[in-house]
């Protein structure tokens, strides 16, 4: 049994996501909940709704044991990435890349 969550499109860089998704991979639900509370980064903020999202698909779809599910998978792609302009001297333009990622977590069974 396995339940996912997906999130698209947040501004958030897919480098910086990823060391986060490292740190829960394989972890089980509760601990990995836990850490990503405590942490102080941004994405840590971000994943945590992603990895409670599956959590509760696991639960409300599947009727599974909340106690007993790991992170079995968890990825981040990157987006599209936002270009914008800055203003530099001499009439000329710099360019400012917004990046974005997509976030999936894969929640199941303990085996």
């Amino acid at each position: 049994m396995e339940a996912r969550s997906i999130l698209r499109m947040v501004r958030l860089s897919p480098q910086k996501a990823r060391l986060v998704a490292d740190q829960v991979r394989g972890m089980g639900v509760a601990s990995a909940l836990q850490l990503l509370k405590f942490s102080d980064k941004k994405a840590a903020g971000i994943i945590y709704k992603v990895v409670w999202s599956a959590m509760s698909n696991a639960e409300s779809s599947f009727g599974a044991d909340v106690d007993s599910l790991k992170v079995t998978q968890i990825f981040v792609d990157q987006g599209a990435v936002l270009k914008r302009m800055h203003a530099r001297a001499k009439g000329r333009g710099s360019r400012i890349i917004k990046p974005t990622s997509h976030i999936t977590v894969v929640v199941g069974d303990k085996r």
